[in-house]
């Protein structure tokens, strides 16, 4: 006989050989599925192997045809992200280009309005006739934002550097030793800092600001002003001030770390599904209640005090869970009767329609922005979450008056809230209610609330 063997036996051990390898759970898989008790103490029977291999080939098989789909999957759906940004991207430009369209629309309103009060008063032929010379800076738009009368006169900063000194909150810049910073904004860092052994909040004006900004000094000037002249348990404390701008115009503050926006629905950025549990109920109606004092209190001062961006971010919170309102950069003093003009102030969300319209507003845009604030401590949801709105789409719309945020669901226990946060945020500034009916209305429901406890 020959060894070699005859054809279709070399065939047959070229074919065993040649089997792929078979790891070691196909292996068992196989096993259990032809072994008999027969072949127990051997893998499996030689038969058994041919079948075997052709499993694991099979097997295989499949895997790299499904290793091919994924892999071709894979750029699709990666286009299909990228489109579906640029898509996102469009429909945020259209958002944008109409904001801006209707606000071109309501400027040239008010300038028509501007006109024609002009000509009934016989300003208009002084102008028209060079009987009264305007720049040329003024018609290009070069000059910065007119500064208030009542602030160009009462907010000198050397009247307000004398006024640090002789009250004994002039601050030496060598006195404060910053640490880490703990916000940014697009005029200042905050900082912490250790003054006099004391940990502080540092407020560090940009110095760009101060270059670029005619009235850069004026305006922090009377930030200060402001501030210095609070006297108010739930308004963050001036510790003092460095005046000496640009390079260190300083606000310096009791030290705070925790925002009522953090307290309220964690840190990081807004989303649709809470993070943490939303803090009791009547913890979030102290906060509503101390918040409209602070506020009252600002509006009833001579002259009154509008904050203009009133937002969880801009409200702190002690160890005691007690409320401070700050940041008074936008802040403004308006006499009985007066309103302002100064377009766009704050943040849109919290941002009154007359104020994003660029109409004349009044204390009572305040107001407005502590309804959406009030509404957001009573359901714990951010403001529009239930929309995929953004803040130019969400602007657009309030601004038109088709748009506010879900109110909370009522449980025969609500509805006087919600009576108060509809009327705080109506599209009628002259309907929305002074802070002290505010205050008082929310201290009548925590009494109520307290005696059924």
């Amino acid at each position: 006989m020959n060894s070699a063997g005859t054809p279709e036996q070399k065939k047959a051990t070229v074919s065993y050989y040649h089997q792929p390898l078979v790891t070691s759970s196909q292996v068992k898989e196989v096993k259990s599925s032809t072994a008999t008790p027969s072949s127990r103490q051997f893998c499996c029977r030689f038969n058994d192997c041919f079948r075997m291999g052709s499993v694991v080939s099979t097997n295989r098989q499949q895997q790299q045809e499904e290793g091919k789909q994924q892999r071709l999957e894979r750029p699709t759906s990666k286009l299909e992200e990228q489109v579906t940004d640029l898509e996102k991207e469009v429909q945020k430009q259209k958002e944008m280009h109409t904001m801006y369209k209707k606000r071109m629309e309501s400027t040239q309103d008010y300038l028509r309005y501007c006109l024609r009060v002009a000509q009934e008063n016989g300003f208009l032929d002084l102008i028209v006739n060079n009987k009264y010379p305007i720049s040329p800076d003024a018609i290009n738009g070069n000059v910065s934002p007119r500064v208030p009368a009542f602030v160009s006169l009462q907010s000198d900063l050397g009247r307000v550097i004398n006024q640090a000194k002789m009250n004994g909150w002039y601050i030496d810049p060598a006195e404060i030793k910053l640490q880490e910073i703990i916000g940014q904004g697009s005029t200042a860092n905050i900082y912490r800092g250790i003054w006099r052994g004391l940990d502080v909040a540092v407020k560090c004006i940009h110095p760009d600001f101060f270059h670029k900004n005619e009235n850069g000094v004026t305006f922090f000037a009377q930030e200060v002003e402001t501030l210095a002249r609070q006297r108010h348990r739930f308004i963050l404390q001036l510790m003092g001030a460095c005046l000496d701008p640009p390079t260190h115009g300083w606000v310096v503050t009791e030290f705070l770390s925790m925002t009522l926006k953090d307290w309220l629905h964690g840190p990081g950025n807004r989303r649709r599904e809470r993070t943490k549990p939303i803090p009791p109920f009547q913890e979030r109606l102290t906060i509503a209640l101390e918040t409209a004092q602070a506020m009252q209190y600002l509006h009833e001062q001579k002259p009154k005090v509008i904050h203009r961006d009133l937002k969880p971010s801009n409200i702190f919170l002690d160890d005691a869970k007690h409320v401070r309102v700050a940041d008074f950069g936008h802040a403004r003093f308006l006499s009985e009767e007066e309103m302002a003009l100064t377009g766009e102030t704050g943040t849109y969300v919290y941002m009154a329609p007359e104020v994003i319209r660029c109409e004349p507003y009044n204390e009572k845009c305040d107001v407005y922005s502590f309804g959406i604030i009030l509404n957001e401590l009573i359901t714990g949801n951010h403001p529009y979450v239930e929309t995929d709105y953004g803040p130019a789409k969400v602007a657009l719309e309030v601004g038109e008056g088709k748009l506010r945020p879900a109110l909370p669901e009522d449980n025969g226990k609500l509805g006087e809230l919600i009576d108060l946060i509809c009327l705080s945020w109506d599209g009628d500034a002259s309907v929305r209610p002074p802070f002290a009916k505010i205050t008082s209305t929310l201290r009548e429901i925590q009494n109520r609330i307290k005696e059924t406890v």
